[in-house]
């Protein structure tokens, strides 16, 4: 694994600034492939990541690990704890790391007197001893083949808006092949015809 402040500066690169949730991301990262045996990350191809939050550490994770949604290598379920679940595929080692929420009342033991908020926490989250930052615990994650890296496994078309659903996204409803829109409703409302129509 290459040093902390390197792959931190990579980190905050990526997700634009160096925040206290990078410096957490960054370790979380770090603690999580060293336990599941993988020293190299971004060049294995065996580690899967599964994030727990769509914040600042998440960013983290991705640039340590260099697993990526597009490559079916990171996967998000939004639960909103700031956790990870790192899993070797060769092995079937998996370990979920999850950042303590009593670290931030730790922060003055570690940090000079006299910073403000932001700087102490950043300052602490890099020299507190991990078992003050982090909850380990070892798990089982047993991943679907419709969820693994590679080509989709399968692809069917819905009944009711005609698009395509990969790796067995389809709800079965009322006899019918349903994506998830039709079947339980969207996050977005269409407002007319689309370009490029389904029709004609």
């Amino acid at each position: 694994m290459r040093p902390f402040d390197e792959l931190l500066e990579e980190s905050a690169a990526l997700h634009g600034h160096l925040c206290p949730g990078q410096i957490l991301g960054v370790r979380l990262a770090m603690i999580g492939c060293r336990e599941v045996g993988i020293d190299e990350p971004v060049s294995s191809k065996s580690l899967l990541v599964y994030v727990e939050i769509d914040r600042c550490a998440t960013d983290a994770i991705q640039a340590v690990t260099g697993c990526k949604l597009g490559k079916r290598t990171l996967k998000f379920l939004d639960y909103g704890k700031v956790a990870a679940t790192f899993l070797n595929q060769d092995t079937g080692n998996a370990v979920r790391v999850l950042a303590r929420d009593d670290s931030r009342d730790a922060v003055a033991a570690y940090a000079p007197a006299g910073m403000d908020k932001k700087a102490a926490q950043d300052y602490a989250y890099k020299v507190m001893p991990e078992e003050a930052l982090f909850i380990l615990e070892p798990v089982r994650v047993d991943v679907p083949g419709t969820d693994l890296p590679g080509h989709p496994v399968s692809r069917v078309a819905c009944d009711r808006c005609g698009e395509g659903i990969n790796d067995g996204r389809e709800v079965r409803q009322e006899g019918q092949t349903l994506c998830k829109p039709c079947a339980h409703g969207a996050y977005y409302q269409p407002l007319g015809t689309a370009l490029g129509s389904r029709e004609g």
